[in-house]
Order: C-alpha cells, then structure tokens, then sequence
C-alpha cells in the first residue's frame, strides 16, 4: 500500500511545523505504537506495566521527533506511513528494552499483563503476531472475521485510521470501535488456539 493522501498531507503539516500537526499525528498513530508496545513485550515475554508502556510510547515519539523530524524526513513514501512507523517504533522499542534489560530495569514475566491498564484503547493483539507481517497472513487471519469487524480490523491496523477515521468511512459511532476491535481480538485468540 502506498502513502495515502490523508497521511502525506499530515506528514507535510508535521514537517512544516503547522498549528495542532503533532497532534494530530499522535492521535492518529498512538494507537499503532502501542500496539507495536506490546506485541513486541508479548514477544519477548515481558510484563508491561503501564508505566513502561508509557515510557516506551515516549521513546518513539521523541525519537521521531528528533533533530527536526530526521526519521520523518526520510521517509520516501514507498509504502504506507503505519506500516514505515511499525518498523521505527519497533527497533525503538527494541533497543529502549534491551537498555533496561542490561540496566535492569525491567520485569520479566510469563506473560504481559493485559493492555486494559492503558488509558488509550487496546488493539488488536493479533495470534501468531510475528507471522503476521506479511499481507498474505492478515488478509488469512480478516477472512475468519465478520464484514463489520474485519472492515474496522482492515482500516485500523492495516490502513492506521484514527477511531474517528473510522467511524467516518464506515458510520460506526466512534465510541462502538473499540469494542468491535476487542471482540475481533477475543475471536481470533479463540480460533489460534482452537
């Protein structure tokens, strides 16, 4: 998928420094480094509290923010902005845990605490989440999904559309995304460990 026109005009109004741009990027993108967040705690077997989830969501941003947006200023528009800032977030991420880890500053666990600690709505936590970077495995994984539920799961994790982007295109009510997500969520959990 290549950049979209909603998110090359964002990205121009970040990069030319205009009036409620950073904003505007965080809130449509939050959601997506908080999920690479987790997804990649769940992968390394780390609890996430929401304290470190928050330092962490911070790291990225910051690094983004960078010496006047460095990150953002390369990137060439070759595919679609969520799926550029998935890549810088994780690497972020990675080395923000491997730092605490040689600091020790990080706990270690089984399994991550759920996402319900977060002030910002849970994504999807996709089964067998390490194999769903390639296309072919998502397009796999929505066919198991309803219309409805697939359509929100499409547009928020594929595409990186805002709640309100959302509840634009499709006429959901905005407050309704974050539930269809949650039950698209517990639906692929049971049909992964089916």
């Amino acid at each position: 998928m290549v950049l979209s026109e909603i998110d090359r005009h964002l990205l121009e109004r970040c990069l030319e420094r205009k009036p409620r741009a950073w904003e505007d990027f965080v809130d449509r993108f939050l959601g997506l480094v908080i999920h690479v967040i987790n997804h990649t705690a769940e992968s390394r077997r780390l609890r996430m509290t929401p304290e470190l989830r928050d330092d962490l969501c911070s790291e990225v941003f910051l690094a983004l923010l960078k010496d006047d947006f460095a990150v953002l200023r390369r990137f060439h528009g070759r595919c679609s902005l969520a799926s550029y800032l998935c890549v810088v977030a994780r690497r972020v991420v990675v080395r923000a845990l491997q730092k605490r880890k040689m600091a020790g500053t990080h706990e270690t666990a089984n399994r991550p605490e759920p996402a319900a600690s977060s002030k910002v709505p849970s994504p999807v936590a996709w089964p067998e989440e390490d194999r769903i970077a390639n296309r072919e495995e998502a397009e796999r994984l929505l066919q198991m999904l309803d219309g409805q539920e697939a359509t929100v799961v499409r547009l928020y994790h594929l595409e990186g559309k805002s709640y309100q982007e959302i509840s634009q295109i499709t006429g959901i009510p905005t407050n309704s995304i974050g539930p269809i997500l949650s039950r698209a969520r517990n639906k692929l959990r049971r049909i992964a460990t089916a």
